[in-house]
């Protein structure tokens, strides 16, 4: 059996290459894919060759672990998920080629378990159910942010989990115009007009390593620092935080619980994912639509379209 994958064979070097897949053991499901998401954290520093060194990071690999599809066959013990529409967050299931995180291809193989059932209705918005677990995963370890740093895709999604929480309205700084609108609920500024220097919570959902000074001069004293995006390297002037006793917590990767509670918020109503896809390309056409992904100021989210990927 094998499938169409998006395959990185080194940085920037990219093709989509048939794999075949592992055979479907009694706990398997087989997920044919609709759309997959293209993250412009971790599988910006894959494409770029700046992903730091970490267990299994290899090429070549198949990227992606925002993926929606539907579940076409299963293993003895998974027979009654067949028909269901499931949200894949990655899959391990390719020959040649590391699965790092293995969810952007036509087809997966993942336990049943791991497809976790969604409303069809969401269409290609549900791939956006890492990014929200994410979100979810960076506000559940301590008090939500008054202030989120960013207005990309993470940032809406974290100002969006924050209110369907039941927290006031959060700040966030953008120094983009052009990603200032699309809030609802909250406001977005520029960051030179904030003169605020008693935040309690700032959450970080730039990515910008250079940030953190700033950041800490702007803490209330006893404040926390949330690192909600992937970074190489941090450094920061010790005796400013010293004075505020600054505190730093790094949100790590989304658990099960996350996507289950992100899910149920969809479920609710609580939590929308729309309006926040703003590119969609045919899978046929990754390799151009990784780089767009990444370097054009206008793409929010891009999507593949797997539906039509041959």
């Amino acid at each position: 059996m094998k499938a169409l994958a998006v395959v990185l064979d080194a940085p920037k070097r990219l093709e989509l290459r048939a794999l075949s897949l592992n055979p479907l053991a009694d706990g398997d499901v087989l997920v044919e894919i609709a759309w997959s998401g293209i993250s412009t954290g971790t599988e910006k520093l894959l494409w770029s060759g700046a992903m730091p060194p970490f267990p299994g990071m290899a090429y070549p690999l198949v990227p992606g672990y925002e993926s929606v599809g539907r579940v076409i066959d299963a293993g003895r013990d998974a027979q009654r998920r067949i028909g269901e529409w499931v949200f894949v967050p990655g899959a391990n299931c390719f020959q040649g080629a590391r699965a790092l995180f293995g969810g952007t291809a036509e087809r997966v193989v993942v336990p049943a378990a791991r497809a976790l059932p969604i409303d069809e209705s969401l269409g290609e918005d549900g791939v956006l159910l890492s990014l929200a677990a994410t979100a979810h995963h960076a506000l559940v370890g301590g008090a939500p942010p008054d202030l989120i740093i960013g207005h990309g895709i993470l940032g809406r999604l974290i100002a969006r989990l924050t209110i369907a929480c039941g927290a006031p309205p959060p700040i966030v700084w953008e120094t983009n115009p052009a990603r200032r609108d699309g809030a609802t609920g909250y406001s977005v500024i520029a960051p030179e007009v904030d003169i605020r220097a008693d935040y309690r919570v700032i959450c970080d959902a730039s990515g910008a390593s250079a940030l953190l000074d700033t950041l800490i001069g702007r803490l209330a004293k006893g404040g926390e620092i949330v690192l909600a995006g992937f970074y190489d390297r941090l450094t920061f002037s010790y005796a400013p935080a010293f004075m505020r006793e600054a505190r730093l917590r790094i949100a790590a990767e989304f658990t099960p619980e996350d996507s289950a509670s992100t899910i149920a918020l969809v479920e609710a109503g609580a939590l929308s994912l729309a309006g926040l896809v703003s590119h969609i390309r045919p899978a046929a056409q990754a390799a151009a639509a990784y780089p767009e992904a990444f370097e054009d100021p206008a793409c929010l989210k891009m999507v593949l379209d797997w539906r039509v990927a041959s």
